[in-house]
């Protein structure tokens, strides 16, 4: 994963880890730990960006987990996900739910925790990006690893001001944002629209991004939404076109 993000899985039932870890696998470095006790060592030791616990395990539940980790200044700030009941949330972890980055609710789908995880990383590599970024030059990484649409959600969130370079091959596209909104793109003779719908397929090659880059010109005519939108519509039609 771009950035080296690491993630600390724990659960205490191994086929809800196996799972955990499957639907994880593209979020970044996974390390797993089977009880809060191991967890505990294995977060000091390697500090992980995020943790996602089960609440219920032997030796040292989570919120034992969680609460030291809080103790400790050098892991007091990880961003931590709950795995839990709703009873178990509503006696036993409402009080602390203002500290915690998200919880689940037992039982969970997997694709959605799968969604939410990707929506933290990418918060979290971005930030990770932009500290790196400050101290100049740009930041690179696999689009197998974090596609154009994973990037164009969390920069529209996060309402972020740069320059995303997409390449494959010999092929080149810049997609440049303004407080979140695409509004210039390139893409050999393309610009704008089109040139953001030609490249939404791509899930090989590299990106660049360069929080210091803007763009004079405005050349897209919807919002950010507005073209993942359209753009994933466009696919769609192709795929049943070549189906």
């Amino acid at each position: 994963m771009p950035a080296g993000l690491k993630i600390l899985v724990v659960d205490d039932n191994p086929t809800i880890l196996k799972l955990l870890c499957r639907s994880l696998e593209k979020c970044g470095e996974l390390v797993t730990a089977t009880d809060g006790a191991d967890a505990l060592m294995k977060a000091i030791e390697i500090k992980p960006d995020l943790i996602i616990s089960d609440y219920t395990m032997p030796v040292m539940d989570g919120r034992a987990l969680f609460e030291k980790l809080r103790a400790r200044k050098e892991t007091q700030n990880i961003p931590f996900v709950f795995l839990a009941s709703q009873k178990e949330i509503d006696e036993r972890l409402r009080m602390v739910l203002d500290g915690i980055e998200d919880y689940f609710v037992k039982p969970f789908f997997v694709r959605e925790l799968a969604q939410q995880a990707r929506r933290i990383t990418a918060r979290l590599l971005q930030e990770h990006m932009e500290k790196e970024g400050a101290r100049g030059g740009a930041i690179t990484g696999k689009l197998s690893e974090m596609s154009l649409l994973d990037w164009m959600t969390s920069l529209e969130q996060g309402r972020k001001t740069c320059a995303l370079v997409l390449r494959d091959g010999g092929e080149e596209c810049t997609i440049f944002f303004n407080e979140g909104q695409a509004s210039h793109a390139v893409y050999g003779e393309l610009k704008g629209d089109e040139a953001v719908f030609k490249v939404l397929r791509w899930t090989e090659g590299d990106w660049e991004l360069d929080f210091s880059k803007t763009a004079a010109e405005h050349t897209t005519t919807m919002s950010t939404q507005g073209l993942m939108m359209e753009g994933l519509r466009l696919l769609d039609e192709a795929n049943r076109d070549a189906g």
